[in-house]
């Protein structure tokens, strides 16, 4: 395993020097979206000044650099997760849209009573797409419960197959619990069941090894800004068999084959489903950010984040009235929590006004906030950048902030 330092990575990260309310500012709201090094932003900068053209267009020399720069992507991208192929690796602006891609062009190829099996804990982009889909199809939605200390419920899952099941769709890491799902044995239930497995990884992708052949995903789906990259760009893998069947997402340039009033015909994967201009500098610039993940060691990086987990919930386990939410053996860097019934955005403003930059709301899992019993919660997710002065300054604002709110 590489060494590993969160320190010797700050001068990297111009922007965590910024000092909030005149205090040195501890950036915890990673879960949302990690910051971006010097080498992504001057990759956006470089692209910007020398190489901005549009895409599979052109014959002249900028259109063919600024589209071997994207295709290069897709290759490493392709290497990144262990897909086969690259016509596997399918461009969005993010989860979001690749959920949606997969609800609503896989979701054509389904009938009235249809079933899809989604988890409690799911981010809203893994609720509604699928909502949606059973309004317009009349496709039926079926939900994993979970346990008390957040992990799922696998004998309720194995539970809810029938013969008319046909998708699971469950997130990799919990955003709210970190709980880490066992996916690979979800997918072989789901297999054994008939049915294809959707994982959401945007939270996963960044903090763990990740391989979809491994896996047994049919999709595996993350996105950019939540691994050091640009923002408005995502990833939909999804097995070229299963891909093929499925009718284009969208309809313009790029993904077709042929157009006449007479009919049309659709590119070849993976363009079928990238219509219009992409933003091929993000993309670009997502390259480098996955490069400079993979140069740290995304072991290390676990083991660093896994450290600073275990500290702080060890502190703030000292720390009277601190309810944390999601206790699942092995899970990841994230800790919601609440001070005692006081208000978790109460919670947020006043951690701010001392530097301290965390998440509050109930984080578009709105479904597991109502079977915990609350409203939101306060959360906070290290990345490889934080540090154990990170934490401690955390702890610091929590013992002061406490008191005033019991």
């Amino acid at each position: 395993m590489k060494d590993f330092s969160a320190e010797a990575l700050l001068p990297q990260f111009p922007i965590l020097e910024r000092r909030i309310n005149g205090r040195r500012m501890v950036y915890l709201d990673n879960a949302a979206t990690t910051q971006a090094p010097l080498a992504v932003v001057d990759s956006i900068t470089g692209a910007y000044t020398s190489t901005r053209a549009n895409v599979h267009r052109g014959v002249h020399t900028l259109s063919q650099e600024a589209t071997a720069a994207m295709e290069a992507t897709r290759e490493r991208v392709r290497g990144f997760i262990g897909a086969a192929s690259t016509s596997e690796i399918i461009f969005t602006r993010g989860t979001t849209e690749s959920i949606n891609l997969v609800a609503s062009s896989y979701g054509e190829l389904l009938e009235a009573g249809d079933e899809i099996i989604v988890t409690v804990m799911e981010h809203h982009s893994d609720i509604v797409p699928w909502q949606i889909l059973c309004t317009r199809r009349g496709t039926v939605l079926k939900v994993v419960p979970m346990r008390p200390d957040g992990s799922l419920d696998l004998g309720v899952y194995r539970s809810l197959f029938t013969p008319r099941t046909r998708l699971v769709a469950v997130a990799h890491v919990s955003n709210v619990l970190g709980t880490v799902n066992p996916v690979a044995e979800m997918a072989e239930i789901a297999h054994a069941n008939g049915a294809l497995i959707l994982v959401d990884g945007a939270q996963a992708i960044a903090h763990m090894k990740v391989d979809v052949a491994a896996l047994g995903a049919d999709f595996y789906v993350f996105s950019s800004h939540k691994m050091y990259g640009p923002t408005g760009v995502g990833v939909l893998y999804g097995r070229r068999e299963l891909l093929e069947l499925m009718p284009p997402y969208q309809g313009g340039g790029e993904m077709i084959g042929h157009v006449s009033f007479g009919g049309t015909t659709w590119a070849e994967l993976p363009y079928k489903f990238e219509a219009g201009t992409p933003d091929y500098i993000g993309l670009a610039a997502f390259r480098t950010a996955i490069d400079w993940l993979d140069s740290l060691g995304i072991e290390a990086v676990a083991e660093h984040e896994h450290r600073l987990l275990e500290y702080a919930t060890g502190r703030m386990t000292e720390i009277p009235g601190i309810r944390i939410f999601g206790t699942a053996p092995g899970k990841a860097a994230v800790i919601s929590f609440l001070i005692g019934d006081a208000h978790h955005y109460d919670t947020g403003v006043l951690l701010d006004h001392l530097g301290i930059e965390v998440r509050t709301g109930h984080h578009c899992a709105q479904p597991l906030m109502e079977t915990l019993g609350i409203e939101g919660t306060v959360r906070a997710s290290f990345a490889a950048y934080n540090t154990r002065a990170d934490v401690d300054d955390f702890i610091a604002a929590l013992q002061r902030v406490a008191p005033m709110l019991q």
